[in-house]
């Protein structure tokens, strides 16, 4: 409005030297000339009340679309821009993120940043979490002690504490309880066992989850979805039954997602596995992943000793004397060899 009434007081006092017709087309030019600046900065100041920026988490990745609760309690559907592409960097569940919020009332935005990870997994794939809780069956399907030091390994390697969830313990007999306490407490794993079917161990695993993330793992049919019903009631989570002819589970859980069980306490349930591979890894660097070995690292006749073949051992000695599980150093033993093996080609 300023602008226009500087214009209209220079045209005034031209006015005497100018034509009418003149005056009024020069005086219409002036105001149309004018109105595009206006409506341009109207238009600039909706756009930025639209448009807000703000932290969150990841809690669900489906398809290329990420649902990040945030600060404001508000979950949104985002996209993550091209720059994470180019930067080959891929968000996961468990991140936290800066996101670009492109419309609130239908809850739609960006993912533009992903903050530090304090760890990340590839299988599971996700980040930030405190602690693993591996769950599997006494029986129905039976324990695969082979693929739960699998992914044992895989936890040791980045330092992430783990707890080891025996479901369906109304199918086992007492020895069968100890073999499994024998086996990997020594070790220095937590063993819990709970029953999804009669409520037992509910409690204790809530205990154990407190103020915590934990990332839950373990193989198809297990009870993983069962126990988180239990957990979270308000999730209820599709549950399926064993195959008869393969004898184990079907995948109920497709895509990984965190729920929040209470404030600070978070349960990452991921699809189930029937196999699990450790890879990137020398030979050499794998007995550091049995906490079972330490006491015994250095004091063997040869170093550095594999304990696998060489005399002298004193790991192997351990295990003569029944310090050390068998089935646990012949499974240690069975990696060793597969890591070789891979090694030559």
């Amino acid at each position: 409005m300023r602008l226009q009434a500087q214009r209209e007081r220079r045209l005034s006092v031209n006015s005497t030297k100018m034509p009418n017709c003149v005056q009024r087309i020069i005086l219409l030019f002036s105001q149309v000339a004018i109105i595009p600046q206006t409506v341009y900065n109207e238009e600039c100041v909706k756009k930025k009340e639209k448009v807000g920026f703000m932290q969150g988490r990841i809690i669900k990745g489906i398809a290329g679309f990420y649902y990040v609760s945030a600060e404001n309690q508000q979950v949104y559907e985002c996209k993550a821009k091209g720059i994470f592409r180019k930067e080959k960097l891929k968000p996961l569940v468990g991140d936290f993120v800066e996101l670009e919020i492109l419309d609130e009332e239908d809850k739609k935005g960006n993912v533009i940043a992903v903050l530090e990870r304090k760890n990340t997994l590839i299988r599971p794939a996700v980040a930030n979490i405190d602690q693993a809780l591996v769950i599997f069956a006494a029986k129905e399907p039976n324990p695969n002690f082979a693929l739960l030091d699998r992914f044992l390994i895989t936890m040791e390697r980045q330092k992430i504490p783990v707890v080891i969830c025996i479901n369906k313990e109304e199918l086992f007999q007492e020895e069968e309880r100890e073999k499994i306490q024998d086996m990997y407490e020594p070790c220095g794993y937590q063993v819990l066992f709970t029953s999804a079917k009669r409520e037992q161990g509910i409690q204790k695993l809530r205990e154990v989850l407190q103020n915590k993330t934990t990332a839950v793992a373990g193989p198809s049919g297990v009870g993983k979805s069962s126990l988180t019903n239990l957990l979270a009631p308000g999730i209820q989570m599709e549950t399926g039954e064993i195959s008869k002819k393969l004898g184990r589970g079907r995948h109920t859980t497709r895509h990984t997602q965190l729920i929040e069980l209470e404030k600070n306490t978070y349960l990452m349930d991921t699809p189930g596995f029937t196999s699990f591979y450790v890879e990137d890894m020398e030979k050499e660097e794998l007995r550091f992943y049995f906490p079972e070995f330490s006491p015994y690292e250095g004091t063997c006749r040869f170093l550095p000793c594999t304990h696998t073949h060489e005399p002298g051992c004193s790991v192997k000695e351990a295990l003569e004397n029944g310090k050390i599980s068998k089935e646990r150093y012949k499974n240690y033993v069975d990696m060793y060899r597969e890591l070789e093996e891979k090694r030559r080609y």
